[in-house]
């Protein structure tokens, strides 16, 4: 399998390449407007077909190149049945399965950071990885105070959801700000400080009280994001 992660300095965005094959057919998740150049040029340096897109959630640090790569390479665009982005052709709900090629992704609805944010899981019936979006970061959780969030929803989402998963599948996210590239369930469990060994009470508790600003871009980007990227 073809698996690239690539990166987004500005916003610190984590974006994954996937195809069976050279000269098969890929999928990309979270891509990053900016870095448009280098998604065609490496999916035309590995000969592969771009036929599904996929943003986890509406971003608000950075816009997304959902609708330049469905412009440029005829791709379908992909978000959560809950997303209210106007411009995305496919829906997906708890429970489906997106298959490119023979790689295959559950969608698992996991809110907290938005109240339409998926996560995808890798090849479900073994789990290999899971594509977590901001709801699950490396030694962190995405922010619950914009965009709907939930801290109750986002202990939901990743207890009761993620967490489930097996101990050894891979954990990527959107984001990273300290230099990690991958964690695993079994990992995030034992040693996230927000989660390992914290109540439902007391991680609502530390979400409430972060105190962040607002993402830079965010009055940009959320409106550009809900046309996928291209201006209205």
């Amino acid at each position: 399998m073809i698996f690239r992660q690539l990166f987004d300095h500005a916003s610190s965005t984590y974006t994954y390449l996937l195809a069976r094959r050279v000269g098969g057919e890929a999928l990309i998740i979270d891509p990053v407007k900016e870095q448009l150049p280098q998604y065609l040029t490496l999916i035309e340096q590995l000969g592969v077909k771009l036929v599904k897109a996929i943003d986890t959630h509406t971003h608000a640090d950075h816009i997304t190149a959902l609708g330049e790569l469905r412009d440029r390479t005829g791709c379908v665009t992909v978000m959560g049945e809950h997303t209210k982005a106007e411009c995305v052709s496919m829906h997906v709900r708890e429970d489906d399965i997106i298959d490119v090629d023979g790689i295959k992704l559950r969608a698992l609805y996991t809110p907290g950071h938005t109240d339409e944010s998926f996560s995808f899981v890798l090849d479900p019936r073994r789990p290999q990885a899971v594509f977590t979006g901001d709801v699950l970061l490396i030694r962190g959780s995405g922010r619950t105070d914009f965009q709907n969030g939930d801290p109750e929803k986002s202990w939901d989402s990743i207890v009761n959801k993620l967490f489930r998963l097996p101990d050894e599948t891979l954990v990527y996210p959107a984001h990273d700000y300290k230099g990690w590239t991958v964690s695993s369930i079994g990992e995030e469990r034992r040693f996230n400080p927000r989660l390992a060994g914290k109540s439902r009470e007391e991680y609502v508790r530390i979400m409430r009280e972060l105190k962040l600003p607002d993402p830079r871009l965010m009055d940009v980007a959320i409106p550009a994001n809900l046309a996928c990227g291209q201006p209205r």
